[in-house]
């Protein structure tokens, strides 16, 4: 399918056909230009999210769709609590909704819920639980702001990719992850070898999880020369 450019909430957007590995492919809405901004109201401000950090809520990245194949690939469980952590555009979330899956996708981005809906509609996919999820922040979160109730429930799978961006993120994401984690969980996170893995494993030791696997993703070099996406799926247990 070719790409469409429009507007959405004012926003300069495209909708492209996304294939995702065993499955159907997903159209999603995604920002344009990568670098807007846009807080009229000063929520994004409010929720620490600087005009750099704005746009990565609405961009498309490879982390996300290998993330979607590997839950394309797990197969469903009736009575199992699933929850996609900094989803931006909710690749994963979709496709575990199209499948049946009991999912709820978390941001903290103020837009992530209106795009999450509209792409759910675009796929023909039931409603999506969402809630309001943010580590590493002491501030006080209004729900207007925030555009969903905060979370507050615990899940038996923890999803979760290309969050690990800083020398801070290991320690910030581990707790919260402990924080809505049930006693006996699993996690998932995918990282594109930004180096913060072995200070990320040493925290969720902390909180008794333990790494079973690490998965190696290498995609095929790319035609036009760029570097191809290189990675690893991080499973842990507890």
């Amino acid at each position: 399918m070719p790409i469409l450019s429009s507007h959405f909430l004012g926003l300069k957007t495209r909708t492209q056909r996304v294939d995702i590995a065993g499955g159907d492919s997903l159209l999603i809405r995604s920002l344009k230009d990568h670098q807007q901004y846009y807080d009229p109201h000063g929520a994004a401000r409010r929720l620490g999210i600087c005009s750099a950090s704005w746009p990565l809520f609405g961009l498309i990245w490879p982390s996300s769709i290998h993330l979607a194949e590997r839950l394309q690939q797990r197969p469903v469980k009736p009575e199992e609590r699933i929850l996609e952590i900094g989803c931006g555009l909710a690749l994963p979330t979709l496709v575990g909704r199209r499948r049946g899956a009991r999912i709820t996708a978390s941001d903290r981005h103020p837009m992530t819920r209106a795009f999450l809906e509209a792409n759910a509609r675009l796929n023909e996919i039931d409603t999506i639980k969402y809630r309001h999820g943010q580590w590493g922040w002491e501030g006080e979160v209004c729900v207007k702001d925030a555009g969903a109730e905060p979370l507050s429930a615990r899940y038996d799978l923890i999803l979760g990719s290309d969050l690990l961006y800083d020398r801070d993120a290991p320690a910030e994401l581990a707790h919260f992850i402990d924080d809505h984690a049930q006693a006996a969980a699993e996690v998932w996170i995918i990282d594109p070898d930004r180096g913060h893995r072995p200070a990320f494993t040493r925290e969720m030791a902390r909180y008794g999880f333990e790494l079973v696997e690490q998965e190696r993703i290498e995609d095929a070099p790319e035609e036009d020369g760029e570097r191809p996406y290189k990675g690893r799926l991080l499973r842990y247990m507890r």
